[in-house]
């Protein structure tokens, strides 16, 4: 959907506040309109574009379809803007309010920020991201699933906590205990720093990635990493299923599962009677393998 099929300018350069002013609104292209102070400006609303629009009030959109932001401000007054909405495109956008996206269901991000992410895309599924920045963000993306991102910047805690079917690309997650409890998570191309990674994770896969931080990726199942690089990572690995291919140096490792890991060099394997079967993993170093 985009302003072409709707109605043109059915509404330019206007003000509202207060409560549902254009509820249930349908086939409306707003453009340069402010929303001040208020609740529910646009709830029940379908097929509308808002173009240049600066919202000030809470929980503009919910229970929405077929919505499109262009250029858009989100005020930090604008908390909890969407939810239990679906077929929604943002584009150029700047959400400085908390809460944004909980419950919407195909939905699609690009060229936008989020300075104040805080519990943001919460329970939402088919999810697109393209070149979103999101500051912070703890726990965003919680309980999500079916999301594909390329190229975001994320600083914020606890981030995609029992998210399922996400893939990433090309982004830069800067996140203590991220993705935990995830199912099916790809990541491409991307540098991931923060304690705790991916701990009780499900099919987790790095893919050309820089992992950074203590304890990271402990009691995964069915951990995957291929040819990623691993910084200042200490007791990686405890009680994880795991195939790791590891282009640099390990701290150390402690107590895997079961699996092969490699690494150009480990400083220290910690295997220690709290050890399930040391005879159930393999690990190898350069110097052993001659590579």
């Amino acid at each position: 959907m985009t302003p072409s099929t709707l109605l043109q300018a059915t509404l330019h350069d206007r003000f509202y506040e207060g409560e549902r002013p254009l509820y249930g609104a349908t086939n409306e292209y707003l453009q340069k309109v402010k929303f001040y102070p208020g609740e529910s400006a646009l709830k029940h609303a379908q097929n509308i574009t808002a173009k240049q629009c600066e919202f000030m009030g809470k929980y503009p959109f919910w229970h929405s379809d077929n919505i499109v932001l262009e250029q858009c401000l989100f005020t930090v007054y604008a908390r909890a803007a969407i939810w239990y909405t679906q077929h929604l495109i943002m584009n150029d956008c700047v959400v400085e309010a908390p809460k944004m996206f909980r419950r919407v269901s195909h939905l699609t991000v690009s060229n936008s920020r989020f300075p104040n992410a805080g519990e943001t895309l919460w329970t939402c599924d088919h999810v697109t991201l393209n070149n979103v920045e999101l500051r912070g963000a703890d726990y965003v993306f919680m309980n999500g699933e079916h999301i594909e991102i390329d190229g975001m910047t994320l600083q914020g805690n606890y981030s995609f906590q029992d998210a399922r079917h996400v893939v990433i690309r090309n982004s830069h997650l800067d996140s203590k205990d991220a993705f935990w409890g995830t199912e099916n998570v790809t990541v491409y191309d991307s540098v991931l720093e923060g304690e705790y990674l991916g701990w009780h994770s499900k099919n987790l896969r790095l893919v050309n990635c820089t992992i950074r931080g203590e304890q990271p990726l402990c009691y995964a199942q069915d951990l995957v990493m291929e040819n990623c690089i691993m910084e200042e990572t200490d007791l990686c690995f405890e009680y994880s299923s795991v195939t790791a291919d590891i282009r640099s140096d390990i701290l150390s490792v402690k107590n895997p599962l079961s699996g092969h890991i490699k690494a150009r060099a480990i400083g220290e394997i910690i295997i220690d009677q709290h050890c399930r079967d040391p005879h159930a993993f393999q690990i190898d170093t350069a110097e052993q393998v001659g590579a």
